[in-house]
C-alpha cells in the first residue's frame, strides 16, 4: 500500500514538474518574441568621423561696389546737341560724352572776351603813360580793377558753358544710355552710369562680437551665384570705427581685383574671412548631431559584442565647434574612426539594433554648391 502511494506521488510530481518547465519555456519564448517586436532593427546611414585641417572662418553676405562709380548728370538744363558715346563703351578720364545746345552762351562768352581784351589794352596804355605822369595812379588802378572784373566774367561764362558739357570724371565702362539727341534735359537727370571695374569693394555687416577677430589685411574669399565653383579672393581694407546702434553690427569693407571684369557692382556674394590658425579637428556632417535643450548628442554604431549578431547604437553627448558648409567640428565626445549615424536617428536610443545602409548618403562639402534642377 505504501509502495503504491509512493509511486503515485512520484508520478504526480513528474507531471507537475513537466507542466512547470513547459510554462517557464513558454514564458521565455514570449519574452524573446516581445523583445524582437518592441525593439526591431532600425535602418540608418552612417559616416566615419575623420580628422581634417580646420580653419575657423567668419561668414557673411557682401555687396559688391565699384571703387569708382557714379550716375552721370549735368548741372544745367538744355537740349541735347551732341552725344559722343555708345552704351557699354569704355572711356578714359576727361573724355567728352555729351553736349547741350550752348550757342547763346558761346556768343556771350565772345562778347565778354572782347570787353576783357579792351580793358587789357587800356590798362597797358595807361600804365605806360603813368611813367611820364600823363595819367594819375587812380586811373591805372581803375583800369586794373576793370580788367580783373572782366576776366572774372569770362571765367564765369566759361563755367556756364562747361556745365553744358558732360565729361567722364574717371576711366571706366559706361552703362546704357538713357537720353536721346534733341531731348530736353533738366538739371540732375541721369544720362548714363559709369563704373570703374578694375578694382571693387565688398561691403558687409558683421556682428559686434567678431570685432576681436578682424583686422585689416585679412584674406577673404567670395563666391557668387553667377559663377558656380569659382572663388574670388581679396583682403579686408577697412573696418568701420563705429558699431550700428540699432543692429549692433559693424561695417567691414574688403578690396579685390577685377581685371577680368567678371564681377559687377550691385551683385551680392557669400564671403568667408579666415581667422586664427589652422588646427586638426574631428569633423562630421551636421546631420549627425541631434540638438536638444539639454545638450547635443550623436549615436555611435558599435560592433557586435560577444554572443550578439546584431550591431547596436550607443548614445553620446558631444560638444560642437564652428560649422563649415555641410560639416561641423567636434571638440569632444567623438573619436577619429567612430562610425556615427547621420540619418535615421528618430527612433534610436541606447542599445537599439541597427542595419547600416549607406547607398543613398549625399557627400558632405565644406562649400556646397546650389544648382537649379
Amino acid at each position: 500500500m505504501i509502495k503504491r502511494m509512493t509511486i503515485m506521488l512520484l508520478a504526480t510530481g513528474t507531471v507537475l514538474g513537466g507542466l512547470y518547465g513547459f510554462q517557464v519555456f513558454k514564458a521565455g519564448m514570449i519574452q524573446q518574441v516581445m523583445a524582437s517586436i518592441s525593439n526591431p532593427p532600425q535602418t540608418v546611414s552612417t559616416a566615419v568621423a575623420s580628422v581634417t585641417d580646420w580653419q575657423d572662418k567668419i561668414e557673411a553676405v557682401g555687396t559688391i561696389k565699384a571703387a569708382n562709380g557714379a550716375d552721370l548728370a549735368l548741372q544745367a538744363s538744355g537740349i541735347v546737341d551732341e552725344i559722343s558715346f555708345k552704351s557699354g563703351d569704355t572711356v578714359t578720364a576727361g573724355q567728352t560724352l555729351l553736349k547741350l545746345i550752348a550757342n547763346e552762351d558761346v556768343a556771350k562768352l565772345a562778347s565778354l572776351q572782347a570787353t576783357t581784351e579792351n580793358y587789357r589794352i587800356t590798362f597797358k596804355r595807361d600804365r605806360e603813360q603813368l611813367k611820364i605822369n600823363a595819367v594819375s595812379q587812380a586811373t591805372v588802378d581803375t583800369d586794373e580793377a576793370n580788367l580783373k572784373n572782366a576776366q572774372a566774367l569770362v571765367e564765369q561764362q566759361q563755367a556756364i558753358i562747361d556745365q553744358k558739357t558732360l565729361r567722364a570724371p574717371f576711366a571706366g565702362r559706361l552703362g546704357i544710355r538713357s537720353v536721346d539727341l534733341g531731348q530736353y534735359l533738366t538739371a540732375g537727370t541721369t544720362i548714363v552710369t559709369l563704373q570703374s571695374l578694375d578694382l571693387l569693394y565688398v561691403d558687409m555687416y558683421l556682428p559686434q562680437q567678431t570685432i576681436s577677430q578682424l583686422k585689416t589685411g585679412q584674406a577673404i574669399s567670395m563666391t557668387v551665384d553667377a559663377y558656380p565653383g569659382k572663388t574670388f579672393v581679396g583682403q579686408v581694407s577697412a573696418i568701420n570705427p563705429k558699431v550700428d546702434s540699432s543692429s549692433r553690427n559693424v561695417q567691414v569693407r574688403a578690396t579685390m581685383s577685377n581685371t577680368d571684369g567678371l564681377l559687377l557692382p550691385g551683385m551680392f556674394g557669400r564671403v568667408e574671412i579666415a581667422t586664427g590658425s589652422s588646427q586638426a579637428l574631428v569633423t562630421l556632417p551636421q546631420t549627425a548631431i541631434v540638438y536638444n535643450p539639454y545638450g547635443s548628442v550623436a549615436f555611435i554604431v558599435d560592433q557586435p559584442k560577444d554572443g550578439q549578431k546584431q550591431r547596436a547604437v550607443r548614445q553620446t553627448f558631444v560638444k560642437t565647434g564652428n560649422v563649415r558648409g555641410d560639416n561641423v567640428a567636434i571638440t569632444d565626445g567623438i573619436e577619429p574612426g567612430d562610425e556615427v549615424v547621420v540619418a535615421g536617428q528618430i527612433k534610436l536610443r541606447n542599445s537599439t539594433p541597427v542595419v547600416v545602409d549607406n547607398s543613398h548618403v549625399p557627400v558632405s562639402q565644406d562649400t556646397p554648391i546650389v544648382t537649379d534642377q
